[in-house]
């Protein structure tokens, strides 16, 4: 069995695949203070909710953009499923050929993204990630990452308004029943819930245009269903999407 894992800056998701079936995913808050006992025990405890025994373990590979977090995830990984991961980075084959400036400053995230869009859907695709940050890559029908762009989350939006205004409270990210609100978690709620489904509609436009040719538009990320649902633009969410990469990944490096 094969586990991934995905290291955002929110969250770290976990998957356990059994040959080409994922079978699990889990979820954990992205803490720096965690020990690698800490995390021993978590991975440890969700095997054990699916019947899997650390032995049935094969290997382990990991994306992440949280290099705080390796160390001690690195050093669980190793002390209790006796494996060293496999991170996503330098001298990895990932099947994707990275044509941007600094080929070195792309995030794994987005890399393990666009491999997954890749070789799961085809090319090209406009792969859209509703994470912390929201990123919007293109990926040719040749399989090259050409660049995109990097959008603040829909939860940072969220944030913002209420820290930066001291009289707006915190409010929960859900669609209101209309936009033209009647109090004030309502109209926040219509704001950055509308508003970030006409960011997306506008940027999917205006990446088309500037690209020349027709994109699969391919979302995924923990409130990106909530969008897809809100617009014909995207073609397929896709809530493994990431997992599917890192086991793509995976593959390609097994057989070399």
């Amino acid at each position: 069995m094969l586990v991934v894992i995905d290291i955002g800056n929110t969250n770290i998701t976990i998957g356990l695949y059994d040959k080409h079936q994922l079978i699990g995913n889990y979820r954990l808050t992205t803490k720096f203070q965690r020990t690698s006992d800490e995390y021993g025990f978590m991975l440890l405890s969700f095997l054990n909710s699916s019947s899997i025994h650390v032995d049935d373990i094969e290997d382990v590979i990991i994306s992440s953009v949280v290099p705080k977090v390796n160390y001690s995830l690195t050093h669980s990984i190793t002390k209790y499923f006796h494996k060293t991961p496999i991170f996503v980075g330098p001298g990895i084959k990932t099947g994707i050929d990275i044509r941007i400036d600094n080929p070195s400053t792309l995030g794994a995230d987005r890399l393990v993204d666009s491999a997954g869009a890749f070789y799961t859907y085809g090319g090209p695709c406009l792969v859209i990630d509703f994470g912390t940050a929201t990123t919007y890559d293109v990926v040719s029908h040749k399989g090259e990452f050409i660049g995109g762009a990097t959008a603040p989350g829909i939860g940072i939006c969220a944030n913002a308004l209420s820290s930066q205004a001291a009289k707006l409270p915190e409010i929960e990210i859900q669609k209101p029943d209309c936009i033209i609100a009647k109090n004030t978690i309502k109209s926040m709620q219509a704001g950055v819930f509308f508003g970030y489904i006409g960011q997306t509609e506008y940027m999917i436009k205006k990446i088309k245009e500037e690209y020349g040719e027709n994109l699969k538009v391919i979302s995924t990320g923990g409130l990106g269903r909530m969008i897809a649902k809100e617009t014909k633009m995207i073609d397929i969410y896709d809530a493994d999407l990431t997992f599917k990469g890192l086991k793509i990944i995976y593959e390609k490096n097994k057989k070399a």
